[in-house]
């Protein structure tokens, strides 16, 4: 403080003509400028006109307040350099987990036919990598919150890689089933990529930057086709598994660049190293720091699931759950309905669709439409229709229910406080998990039976999914993330100059 001091003192005092809620006369307030006195530092003031948007200088960051957040902070330092590294390395984690996805369905026929396995058995294979999915996404996410999320995902994806590449040297069936089944219990962290990542963007990028990853997921699985192209008549399956793995290793070695959330720093009490984070994230965007002295959060315990069901947040979870459920179960159903279309056809323009609404309905009423279309699209094809219109009306649901997929990705890290946001997405993510592995039952068991009934079930649960969207308590455009379970949902980002108990709070952050 006495180096920031000490510079201030060699600088003009200025006086802006947009500031936050600090005390000031009522002069002050009405022609809506204020002058900043520290003592020490000469009183005439130099004004300094400021455009709309415009940002504060650098020398002049933060100049009124004594405090800041780690939220004012992410929202004065912007979206630059390091969120650009930060989007690739989060992209290249979902690109590896699209690529183990895809390996199912060009593994399973080939074993089948080298290894004369049967039906079921082909079947067991690829339900084992759910079921390890399934088993591990509240794990990770109690590891995450409790030991940070680099630990976390670090650990997650040097597991599915040495597990991948073991289950290349597989000799027999029973090894490759339960070393595919390891491989899916690691990849049941990566979705806490997208917690680290949240942690670290502004709130008006936030839910944009969010659905822009979903595209590493198309590139992935196109990635894999081809790689299985080239690879597969000369080299092999076991070649493929291990070249499979390249995103992964990437990962495994750039992830140490990675810093720790600032946010689980703060909740964890290590603010030395959260400044130290900051600081670094400035120094890459070349952006300010505010002035001032970090808060210190309220130190709670971390990962309890009993936390995800506080009167606060149990009808939360409990629709999020539902919510996630209804969007795999959907999913993949359609997708082993639809298995003529190519598989990443839907994602860009499920990306487009997602992006144009997401900030102007808002995250709740984004799914609910998106359920609801889907399900429309769906009783559409109880009509008889000719192959275009029923390809069409497959390629638009499958479209919107990707959409809801990637808004539910956006809702969660921003609806839970920091202390269980891993946690939440983590036991999300295993509800979605519940629902791939029993949709084959619904999409190819029910279909021999009944075509109308199948179709029924899918458009039946996502118009209860986009009731429970719109009963959701909170909604979370337009707001920062919540670092203390301890506040009322949003008090950090609710607008400018919002003052804690006894706490005098920094403008840096706030929204416009």
């Amino acid at each position: 403080m006495e180096e920031d001091l000490f510079q201030l003192r060699q600088l003009p005092v200025v006086k802006f003509r947009r500031t936050g809620e600090s005390a000031r006369s009522e002069d002050d307030a009405a022609s809506g400028e204020h002058e900043v006195q520290i003592e020490g530092v000469r009183a005439g003031l130099e004004a300094v006109e400021l455009d709309d948007g415009a940002a504060v200088p650098k020398e002049f960051a933060n100049p009124t307040d004594d405090t800041f957040m780690v939220e004012d902070a992410v929202e004065a330092i912007g979206f630059g350099k390091f969120q650009w590294k930060l989007s690739v390395l989060t992209g290249l984690a979902w690109m590896a987990d699209a690529m183990e996805m895809m390996i199912l369905s060009i593994l399973a026929p080939q074993l089948h036919c080298e290894w004369r396995l049967p039906s079921w058995q082909v079947a067991l294979l690829t339900s084992v990598v759910f079921v390890g999915m399934m088993s591990s996404s509240t794990l990770w996410g109690n590891i995450s919150d409790q030991y940070g999320r680099k630990t976390g995902l670090k650990i997650s994806v040097l597991w599915t890689l040495y597990y991948g590449i073991l289950s290349a040297f597989a000799p027999v069936y029973s090894w490759i089933l339960v070393l595919r089944g390891l491989v899916g219990f690691g990849i049941g962290g990566v979705p806490q990529s997208v917690t680290l990542y949240a942690e670290f963007l502004p709130m008006k990028a936030r839910a944009k930057c969010i659905l822009l990853i979903e595209v590493f997921w198309a590139i992935g699985t196109v990635f894999e086709v081809i790689l299985a192209v080239f690879v597969m008549p000369s080299l092999g399956w076991r070649w493929l598994l291990i070249l499979s793995a390249v995103p992964l290793l990437l990962f495994a070695v750039l992830c140490f660049w990675l810093p720790e959330s600032a946010r689980y720093d703060v909740l964890s009490g290590n603010q030395e190293k959260a400044i130290a984070t900051l600081k670094r994230i400035a120094t890459e965007n070349g952006a300010p720091m505010p002035l001032g002295k970090l808060i210190i959060s309220r130190q709670e315990d971390r990962g309890r699931m009993r936390d995800l069901f506080t009167p606060h947040f149990r009808w939360t979870t409990l629709l999020l759950w539902f919510i996630w459920f209804s969007n795999a179960f959907s999913y993949y159903g359609l997708v082993l309905l639809t298995t003529e279309l190519f598989q990443a056809g839907d994602v860009c323009s499920s990306v487009l669709v997602t992006l144009w609404i997401i900030d102007r309905l808002g995250r709740k009423k984004t799914m609910a439409l998106c359920f609801v279309i889907f399900s429309f699209c769906s009783l559409l094809l109880f009509i008889c229709v000719g192959r275009n219109m029923l390809t069409l009306l497959l390629f638009i649901a499958r479209a919107f229910i990707s959409g809801g997929f990637q808004a539910a990705y956006v809702y969660t890290p921003e609806v839970y406080p920091t202390a269980t946001r891993a946690l939440g997405l983590g036991t999300c993510s295993g509800m979605a998990r519940v629902g791939a592995l029993i949709t084959p039952f619904i999409a190819q068991v029910m279909l021999e039976s009944s075509v109308y009934l199948t179709l029924a079930v899918y458009s039946g649960c996502c118009l209860l999914a986009a009731l429970a969207s719109c009963f959701l308590p909170i909604e979370t455009k337009g707001r920062g993330l919540q670092e203390s379970s301890h506040r009322e949902w949003g008090q950090e980002m609710v607008g400018r100059g919002t003052h804690d108990t006894g706490v005098t709070r920094s403008n840096s952050g706030s929204q416009e």
